[in-house]
């Protein structure tokens, strides 16, 4: 009998959720509306029954969430502080559940089904709104401590730079995020931007030129750390590959510590795309080994 497990990202605006066969073949989806945290649980439970009969469930919500499941604090829902998911979930449903850094589960999707399958050791780098990350070394999916590893958005790369929502200044989301490219370009958003540059725009393409120098920094800084095999980019600005792919990976070249001693990190596009968190969020039960709550 073929086992089936559902997965569900939880976005700021929309919860999308999966349903993977043994594969890792998506057999059904459906979404909603993000909902308050204070319905947060039922919703799911609703929206993932909707999918049809599964095992187990998988939830990816951004934020810091322990270990436990815990959604300690999320910037999407100002509310849901100290919200015990995993346990609500597996109340209603009577299955086995596991909650998880959204970041994080794009990471587990991207490696096991997507961009970094075969990969040892890979980032997962996610530039939205801001920039979330996840992280595989050797051949396990990396938590840290608390739960809260990734959050490499907070990574200062210029104390003396703007100040950050979080209370730090120069952040490297502040550079190299959506946010960040339309912060470097003077503009509205980062889409008029990258329409710009693709209409060949001088002034743009300088602006892209900076931004991909920032997203570079951040990537040569992680690569350094961890010595990766592969970085995949993902998020909202992944789909502005052709215009920001190329600048970032002569950018990466420049800024990696001894680049002529060593194998360069591929840079890949996420395959994914927006089911990636889902998939990983699905995934997570095929970790139970390795990796528990």
């Amino acid at each position: 009998m073929v086992k089936f497990a559902a997965g569900v990202d939880v976005g700021g605006t929309k919860c999308l959720a999966v349903l993977l066969d043994e594969g890792g073949n998506v057999v059904s989806q459906a979404r909603i509306p993000t909902p308050h945290a204070d319905v947060l649980a039922n919703s799911i439970v609703d929206l993932v029954q909707s999918l049809g009969a599964f095992e187990s469930l998988g939830v990816g919500v951004p934020g810091l969430i322990t270990s436990g499941g815990v959604v300690r604090s999320s910037p999407n829902m100002p509310s849901a502080i100290e919200l015990p998911l995993r346990e609500q979930l597996e109340a209603r449903l009577n299955k086995k559940v596991w909650v998880e850094n959204d970041a994080t589960c794009g990471a587990l999707g991207e490696w096991k089904h997507g961009a970094a399958a075969g990969s040892r050791d890979m980032w997962m780098v996610t530039l939205g709104t801001g920039i979330g990350g996840g992280l595989v070394s050797g051949g396990v999916l990396q938590r840290g401590t608390q739960g809260f590893a990734g959050e490499i958005g907070h990574m200062v790369v210029d104390p003396q730079g703007p100040l950050c929502p979080c209370g730090k200044c120069g952040c490297w989301e502040r550079y190299a995020s959506g946010s960040g490219l339309a912060f470097l370009g003077g503009s509205d958003s980062g889409e008029t931007v990258i329409t710009a540059a693709r209409e060949g725009d001088s002034a743009a393409l300088e602006v892209i030129d900076r931004f991909a120098y920032w997203v570079a920094l951040g990537l040569a800084n992680l690569a350094n750390i961890t010595d990766p095999d592969t970085i995949v980019i993902g998020g909202g600005l992944s789909q502005a590959a052709d215009v920001i792919m190329s600048p970032i990976g002569e950018w990466f070249k420049k800024l990696l510590y001894a680049p002529e001693h060593r194998r360069h990190a591929a840079l890949r596009v996420a395959r994914l795309g927006e089911q990636a968190g889902a998939i990983g969020a699905a995934s997570l039960a095929t970790l139970e080994n390795t990796y528990g709550q």
